[in-house]
């Protein structure tokens, strides 16, 4: 088992003043996470995905949670999601089970979240868990066992199912994409159209490192534009994919607008689009080490609490960067290159910004993904 980076500060937060709610998509280890907090723990699990937990947890009755939760101090409700007036319980047992520490957990952040903001104002710890981090990977594996799968983990991505069923990779990733892209989204966003969820998704993924145009993606697929956006934003809420804005401040040929869209994880988007070759047989191996870095770099953004923004750059005249990143007081921007070749960074960003520059290739990229 990979041991999470947030398994400590989940730890250290739990407390019956306020919940503590881990979301992220399906597959990724919440439960072994949450269940490894509480192993030396006398606790009550209930899952959303069971009817009859479900039934007694949306009746948000007092009298009828205390018999449920009985003396149990510890309370892990899984998939919470599924459960009606979820927010309204979780509110009940802080307030009036004032001895009981409540965990969450979900794997649709748009439910979940719309569940619980108001009634958990200011009485919730929120978390995101992704598929294993470099970091885990690389303190689970050791430095060189993890480099010298590299190649590997840039194909078939960092699920915990993968990694676990060495050999059965696409099987374990072609039912992930069924089950949980197809099935599990269409039903929680109440999504009818799942040929249009199929297309959209195999555009975006063909297009990872390039800017989208949601009107140019309408056309492609034969729907208009704000059915493009509708879907778009439930992949990204579901924790399929995220977006990268463009970065402007000062030159007037900036583009002002644009976005790229990323995935989480390279397992999914490399089976969404059928492709297992080897990295030194494909075109795309450059889109691929750009996925790979930058959602490594938002997962320790989540991990570490840090507080920064992120984005890309480009000009009318093709000048581009590909990730800058904000903080209070710098600005940083990153080239990244597959193979250890020369770049820098246009000379129109640099005297327009005085950033600091790095590139970042197979030797240097421990740095900026741990």
């Amino acid at each position: 088992m990979y041991f999470r980076q947030i398994s400590s500060r989940i730890d250290e937060k739990l407390s019956p003043k306020k919940a503590i709610i881990v979301s992220g998509p399906r597959q990724v280890g919440k439960t072994t996470l949450i269940k490894s907090i509480l192993k030396d723990k006398t606790h009550l699990s209930l899952n959303g995905d069971d009817m009859s937990a479900r039934a007694v947890l949306a009746t948000a009755e007092k009298e009828k949670l205390k018999t449920v939760i009985g003396k149990h101090k510890y309370v892990f409700i899984d998939e919470a999601q599924q459960i009606d007036n979820i927010g309204i319980s979780a509110k009940i047992i802080l307030d009036e089970l004032q001895d009981v520490n409540l965990i969450l957990s979900g794997s649709s952040s748009f439910d979940l979240n719309n569940a619980i903001q108001e009634p958990l104002t200011g009485r919730k710890w929120e978390y995101e868990l992704y598929p294993i981090s470099w970091k885990e990977y690389e303190e689970h594996h050791g430095y060189f066992e993890a480099h010298q799968k590299l190649e590997e983990n840039l194909i078939f991505g960092l699920y915990p199912d993968v990694l676990n069923n060495s050999g059965d990779e696409v099987e374990v990733l072609s039912n992930l994409v069924s089950s949980y892209l197809y099935k599990d989204i269409l039903a929680l966003a109440n999504l009818r159209k799942p040929e249009v969820l199929d297309k959209l998704v195999l555009a975006l993924a063909l297009q990872i490192g390039n800017e989208v145009d949601y009107r140019e993606l309408s056309t492609l697929i034969g729907i208009d534009k704000n059915t493009v956006i509708k879907y778009i934003d439930v992949l990204e809420k579901a924790f399929v994919i995220f977006k990268l804005p463009a970065y402007s401040k000062n030159i007037r040929n900036e583009i002002k607008k644009s976005k790229k869209i990323y995935f989480f994880d390279n397992g999914l988007r490399n089976m969404i689009i059928g492709d297992f070759r080897p990295i030194t047989m494909r075109q795309d191996k450059g889109a691929l080490w750009e996925n790979f870095l930058i959602a490594e770099r938002v997962k320790q953004r989540s991990y570490q609490k840090r507080i920064a923004r992120h984005y890309f750059w480009r000009t009318t005249q093709q000048q581009e960067i590909d990730f800058i990143e904000e903080k209070s007081t710098t600005l940083s921007a990153f080239e990244f290159k597959w193979n250890n070749k020369k770049a820098r960074i246009p000379r129109t960003f640099s005297r327009a910004y005085n950033p600091e520059e790095f590139v970042v290739d197979k030797d240097s990229f421990r740095d900026f993904v741990m």
